[in-house]
């Protein structure tokens, strides 16, 4: 079996504002849609390993939660901590997220805690759900450290965080610093538009830091993509010279959506669907097409919670 190690999340939810509900929903959101869309579209000779930090109040029903993914390697790295448990309070209008509040908080990992259980791993997805799951400087060593392909969702680390926790659009940071870390990279246009605001001179940016693959997401537009010349997944590393050459670029179309009636977990799902089919050696725009059409899959459905039945077409009430 190969393994994939998923860093990130876990993150207790409340949602105000999501379609006729009155009362606000409580439910596991985070990586917890990552692990869903891996659940579904992993393939067989594939296992998921989990590098998720959970707060001691709520790790019974984290626990609860991968007991049902089939995917999971038998022998998780999921630690327990003692600070409470990442919790965000989303505020929606219509189907646009309008204020998203953090509380609560696992500590990021160290690279002391990090290598040892990264080193038996195939590939990498890490998804920066909180936005502090890494240090710049674990990062780093990561990269130098694990020599296997990492897949990158930089979401979170774009937030600051404000008063009463509200989270704030904010560039990290030695950007190209980050870049350099990570084989492939997700972003969506607000993030990008906070590293710059012409498109190729970001891509530019990226590319020239090591990225084989910088994907952009487009909301209805769909996504974007920038690759190096001959980029393939598995045998990608950010240490090795890149190919001289043009680089490869297109906008895939969003796939069409039944039901709009939550957003939340749309990037999440969109990036591990295409890590799913990149370690598959998938050609990159047939895995977008493939992520766009469980993105959009997840905009019909509501939480993490059995979401995995619901991508794979299955019938699941809520």
């Amino acid at each position: 079996m190969k393994r994939l190690g998923v860093l990130g999340t876990m993150v207790w939810d409340t949602i105000y504002g999501r379609g006729a509900e009155q009362e606000p929903a409580e439910e596991w959101g985070g990586i917890g849609y990552a692990l869903a869309a891996l659940e579904a579209a992993l393939p067989s000779n594939w296992e998921i390993v989990p590098l998720i930090k959970v707060g001691s109040d709520l790790a019974p029903l984290a626990n609860e939660f991968l007991a049902g993914l089939t995917h999971r390697a038998a022998a998780g790295r999921f630690v327990e901590v003692r600070e409470p448990n990442n919790r965000v309070t989303l505020r929606y209008e219509a189907i646009e997220r309008v204020a998203e509040h953090l509380s609560g908080g696992v500590s990021p990992w160290t690279w002391e805690e990090l290598g040892p259980m990264v080193q038996d791993l195939d590939a990498l997805y890490v998804n920066f759900i909180s936005g502090f799951e890494l240090q710049l400087e674990t990062a780093h060593h990561l990269r130098h450290g694990f020599h296997g392909p990492i897949y990158a969702d930089l979401h979170s680390l774009f937030l600051g965080v404000g008063r009463d926790g509200l989270r704030i659009p904010e560039a990290p940071e030695d950007v190209g610093g980050w870049f350099s870390c990570f084989d492939v990279v997700q972003l969506n246009e607000d993030e990008m538009n906070l590293v710059g605001s012409d498109p190729m001179e970001v891509a530019a940016r990226a590319l020239g830091a090591g990225v084989g693959l910088l994907i952009v997401t487009l909301g209805p537009l769909g996504a974007v993509y920038f690759a190096t010349p001959a980029f393939t997944f598995l045998r990608q590393s950010s240490r090795q010279p890149r190919d001289v050459g043009p680089v490869a670029t297109a906008r895939i179309p969003a796939a069409e959506v039944a039901d709009e009636l939550d957003p939340t977990g749309c990037g999440d799902v969109f990036g591990a669907t295409i890590v799913s089919h990149l370690v598959q050696g998938s050609e990159i725009e047939a895995a977008i097409r493939h992520a766009n059409r469980f993105a959009a899959r997840n905009l019909s459905y509501r939480g993490a919670t059995y979401l995995h039945h619901h991508l794979r077409g299955e019938i699941v009430r809520q």
